[in-house]
């Protein structure tokens, strides 16, 4: 058995040797003939390789299906990075669209402003609304402009088409606008065409009723209300709003003011009235004078 494995070996060097000495012959071989440059040797190499090239494409499957799977990954990390670009810029788009909106708006909101009719005497400042003091018991809102701007008490502020409110209080930089909606507002009106005059009074509702009508025959829904300038306060003429009636038939005032969407707010200058020093009694004169005239009508009466 010792026997058999060492004649085994001694046959299998000399027979590896010679197999790879044949291998190296026949590669130089066709190094050799690849390398001859004769029409006849360029005949004969075109067509070993159609006869052998196209049965290795077996062989060549798995290459070129990797080759496939790699390229089609690269195509499909392009579209994943085109697609997250894409992404960012719509998201960029939109804040762009958002800012557009809110400049458009407020674009609006001041050609608004600049196109009421009011009084030529009567200068203005605008300011921009900085906060809401929503409360259910007190309607307000707070300006960016103040005593350095020289505001005083008492002054009327509308936005872009009505009336909305008054001053009351007034800092260095900053002023407290309460709203005509507010429960301490007496606004002294005058509704139109009929000449009725009548106090706008704020419930804390989005439509504020009237009090003191001497004669609710006259008045119409649609009427327009503006403000009387009675007790040296408001200047007269500016849009309050139009009468309507609620369902239990009393006589309120729609808002010609958006009050949805206070940006922007129009101080009225009015020196020609006298400044008031006491915010509690910038309504109180106009008051007693609605309050005195039903009475007055009521003593004529009988």
């Amino acid at each position: 058995m010792a026997k058999d494995r060492s004649n085994s070996q001694d046959y299998g060097a000399p027979l590896r040797k010679l197999l790879l000495s044949v291998m190296v012959l026949l590669l130089i071989a066709v190094f050799l003939l690849w390398r001859i440059d004769s029409p006849r040797v360029e005949r004969f190499r075109a067509q070993v390789t159609d006869r052998i090239v196209p049965n290795f494409d077996w062989a060549m499957a798995p290459v070129t299906g990797m080759a496939n799977l790699l390229r089609d990954f690269q195509s499909y990390q392009r579209i994943a990075e085109q697609n997250q670009e894409l992404k960012r810029e719509l998201r960029r788009m939109k804040e762009w669209k958002e800012a557009a909106l809110q400049l458009e708006e407020e674009n609006a909101r001041l050609l608004d402003l600049n196109k009421v009719r009011l009084d030529p005497r009567l200068t203005f400042i605008t300011g921009v609304v900085m906060a809401d003091s929503g409360s259910p018991f007190r309607q307000s809102v707070l300006l960016n402009v103040g005593a350095r701007d020289g505001l005083i008490d008492g002054w009327a502020t509308m936005d872009g088409i009505g009336l909305v409110g008054r001053i009351s209080g007034v800092a260095k930089n900053t002023s407290r606008v309460i709203l005509l909606t507010d429960a301490s507002s007496r606004i002294p009106a005058l509704v139109q065409p009929s000449g009725q005059r009548v106090i706008v009074a704020g419930d804390n509702s989005a439509v504020p009723p009237i009090d003191f009508l001497e004669n609710p025959s006259l008045v119409r829904a649609g009427d327009r209300v503006v403000s009387s300038g009675d007790g040296g306060v408001f200047p007269a003429g500016l849009l309050i709003g139009q009468i309507a009636k609620d369902p239990g038939g009393r006589l309120r005032v729609r808002l010609a003011a958006d009050y949805e969407r206070l940006e922007f707010l129009r101080v009225m200058r009015s020196y020609s009235n006298e400044p008031v020093s006491d915010v509690s009694s910038v309504l109180t004169p106009a008051r007693a004078t609605f309050q005195g005239s039903p009475q007055t009508t009521e003593v004529v009466d009988e």
